[in-house]
């Protein structure tokens, strides 16, 4: 990150630095909607935007991330193969067309559809074809993790994964950081199911904080990146301003109390594949 853009960041097994603390456009209409999310993320001082080719709103991050006179290597920029599709390498130049850009700084596999094993081979060569920096997993639970590091012959660099204190995925986050594999945590609000907890909101009264901030904090303490989505300035602002306060222990542990998963090394839900 730039001198006058301070954030935390993780370093990825690629040497990359990405950051702790990002946007993410699911479910964010594509037009002005997402252009006016992404431009004000940026203008607060976010640098990772996360996109993907199932949102259907690349092309408009790629606009936004261009009218904002930011240079692009100071914009980690991540988007993910839908493995609906049939070659990792040739969607991925798609992206690149619809983003506007000359390269990803990371690209993922959204879920496992299929198998875990089967895009990594087009995954690699559009790593090896310069058109990502890194390449990594999303959805992935810790025995496909295993079973793709039997046979990648590029290390998975992130696992995007959904978590917070009521989807705490511990044993996902032991076995990602194991295979030395960087975890990231999309829906850390519960797409704002969580934020009316009373657990939440008395932490949130005790900090002088929103209960939105300690959800954000929450996972970052446990070393994660995390991408909340907004598509409202007041609430992108305030999702980005975790990185001046800490939780004590009462407090996270209180948080870590409140999981439903058992602490799971699965990535997904007891309903079932959300997809």
């Amino acid at each position: 990150m730039t001198a006058n853009n301070p954030q935390l960041t993780r370093t990825l097994s690629n040497g990359a630095e990405i950051p702790l603390l990002g946007l993410g456009v699911w479910q964010v209409e594509d037009g002005p909607e997402t252009e006016r999310a992404v431009a004000w993320a940026l203008e607060k001082g976010y640098r990772l935007i996360d996109t993907a080719q199932a949102y259907g709103n690349e092309s408009s991050v790629g606009r936004a991330i261009r009218s904002s006179g930011i240079p692009r290597e100071e914009i980690f920029l991540t988007t993910k193969f839908y493995p609906g599709s049939r070659d990792p390498r040739v969607e991925a130049e798609k992206s690149l067309g619809r983003l506007g850009t000359d390269f990803l700084d990371l690209y993922l596999i959204h879920w496992p559809k299929g198998g875990p094993t089967w895009a990594w081979p087009g995954m690699e060569a559009a790593s090896e074809a310069g058109l990502t920096k890194g390449i990594g997993i999303s959805n992935f639970g810790a025995s496909e993790i295993q079973e793709l590091l039997k046979v990648s012959e590029i290390q998975p660099a992130v696992n995007q994964i959904q978590f917070s204190p009521f989807e705490y995925r511990r044993a996902l986050v032991d076995a990602c950081e194991d295979a030395g594999v960087v975890a990231q945590a999309y829906s850390p609000l519960g797409t704002g199911r969580h934020l009316g907890d009373p657990v939440v909101e008395r932490i949130a009264s005790a900090t002088g904080r929103t209960p939105a901030q300690v959800l954000i904090r929450w996972a970052i303490q446990k070393g994660l990146s995390v991408i909340p989505k907004s598509s409202h300035r007041e609430r992108i602002d305030e999702n980005f301003n975790v990185l001046d306060f800490d939780l004590d222990e009462e407090s996270v542990s209180a948080l870590d109390a409140l999981d439903t998963t058992g602490q799971t090394p699965d990535a997904l839900s007891r309903s079932g594949k959300w997809w």
